[in-house]
């Protein structure tokens, strides 16, 4: 605490010889509070005593109180709203038909395995262990891919997706200052957060076209083509978040060629690997088609939705080079990076992923939970869409809900709208139109219906 000094003067009535002395820690309530002070009498002077104040300041006085999270602030007031139909469509969390939390079974039988074995709590190397790193480039890649077997793939366990990004964006404006990253319009919200940190500079594409609500694969073709060579080129791998509208397989081989034609470095967040189709295999294409390619890739990876691991933070980056040399270079360049920024990964999570991994049984029973969580998706939008189509007698085509994909869906709600929605219907969500359809049940369809159409309609 820094202090200052602060001077006064007043009256005061003569002093007896034997007063005239330094008096401190007096008591001034009327003055500062009831606070104790020191103050130091001076001298007298025909009635008149100056005195000094020693006042706390805080060094921190000039920090300004930050802004709530776009996303994580929408769970904050929802917590806060007292209404019995509140609906929380913010937060990108898997719930039951009932709205609670879904821990996975097998989540609870590798955790039980873990507690029989009496695994220890020991630090981690620096890239993480070494069973979930090859679990996680095999189900990101396909276990007999040659990527693998030649020894190409850099793979370092991250925290998390957003871990991983980071790491990512510390590397690239290490060893690529002067290049830029492309991220999509829109995009995940802290993507822009995270180049900026990692102060990358970046630029968008254009992705979503408002007038269909669907891809705007012109502009983003033209866009990428535009961007200087040897650009990072950021791409949702599957379930794009926040639209949930994915390019085709014709269209991501167009992509590709540009990319490749650019010298552009593709960029992968994969978050929703088997959750968004079903198939770890299906939702795994954009990638192993660069792969396939030739290309150099980095891919982060997160298994927060798929296996419902949110909190404890397990994922990896990814980097496919040309050559094991290569690999082996980068790979030891990350943990040179993760070393001062977290030292090394935890452990609990990634002992569940290679426990159920490398498991077959438990690795069947995850496939299984996995297509049932994507399943109550596809029912939730498939059900959304059918009350829209029914309530809204215009004749509007609502069936651009349908063509999406993945726990999100881009409703074309503006912010005034969305505000709408929570204002008035407390259903909560992000100010862009984006609902998460998996905090949806389908028992809340026809309430979640009227919403949307009282707000189109009735709020410019």
């Amino acid at each position: 605490m820094a202090s200052t000094m602060l001077s006064l003067s007043f009256a005061a009535p003569s002093l007896h010889q034997s007063q005239k002395r330094e008096v401190g820690c007096v008591e001034t309530a009327s003055l500062f509070g009831n606070k104790k002070v020191d103050l130091l009498f001076k001298g007298k002077s025909l009635g008149r005593t100056s005195m000094s104040v020693a006042v706390n300041v805080s060094r921190f006085e000039g920090i300004t109180m930050a802004p709530p999270d776009p996303i994580l602030g929408v769970s904050e007031a929802f917590r806060a709203d007292t209404n019995d139909t509140k609906l929380n469509l913010g937060v990108g969390a898997y719930r039951t038909e009932e709205l609670q939390p879904y821990v996975l079974n097998v989540v609870k039988k590798a955790e039980n395995l873990m507690l029989e074995k009496g695994d220890n709590k020991e630090y981690l190397p620096i890239e993480g262990l070494a069973a979930f790193n090859k679990a996680t480039v095999e189900l990101l890649l396909g276990a007999d891919n040659p990527a693998i077997q030649q020894g190409r793939v850099a793979t370092v366990q991250g925290l998390s997706g957003t871990g991983s990004l980071r790491l990512a964006g510390a590397f690239i404006h290490r060893y690529f200052p002067d290049s830029k990253a492309m991220i999509s319009s829109p995009t995940w919200g802290n993507h822009k957060n995270i180049f900026n940190d990692a102060r990358v500079p970046w630029s968008e594409y254009r992705y979503y076209d408002p007038r269909t609500v669907g891809l705007d694969f012109d502009g983003m073709i033209s866009d990428i083509k535009a961007a200087p060579d040897g650009s990072f080129v950021v791409l949702h791998g599957c379930a794009h978040n926040p639209t949930g509208i994915d390019p085709t397989p014709e269209q991501w081989e167009k992509i590709a060629d540009v990319i490749e034609e650019k010298k552009h470095i593709p960029f992968f967040d994969v978050a929703y690997q088997g959750f968004a189709s079903g198939s770890l295999d299906e939702d795994a294409y954009s990638v192993r088609l660069f792969v396939s390619r030739g290309l150099e890739v980095l891919v982060a990876q997160s298994y927060s939705k798929n296996l419902g691991l949110y909190a404890e933070r397990v994922g990896a980056i990814n980097v496919i080079c040309s050559g094991s040399d290569a690999a082996a270079r980068v790979k030891s360049q990350l943990k040179r990076l993760a070393r001062p920024m977290y030292s090394n990964p935890p452990v609990h999570g990634a002992r569940i992923v290679a426990n159920i991994v490398g498991d077959p049984t438990l690795f069947n029973e995850w496939k299984e939970e996995m297509e049932m969580m994507a399943g109550r998706i596809k029912n939730v939008r498939q059900k959304l869409h059918s009350c829209l189509a029914e309530k809204d007698k215009s004749g509007k085509d609502w069936s651009f809900i349908l063509k999406q994909i993945g726990m999100f869906s881009f409703t074309g709600l503006n912010k005034v709208q969305s505000d709408n929605m929570t204002n008035k219907w407390h259903v909560y969500m992000t100010k862009d139109g984006r609902i998460s359809l998996a905090g949806l049940s389908l028992a809340k369809c026809e309430f979640l219906a009227d919403a949307i159409i009282d707000s189109f309609y009735n709020v410019s």
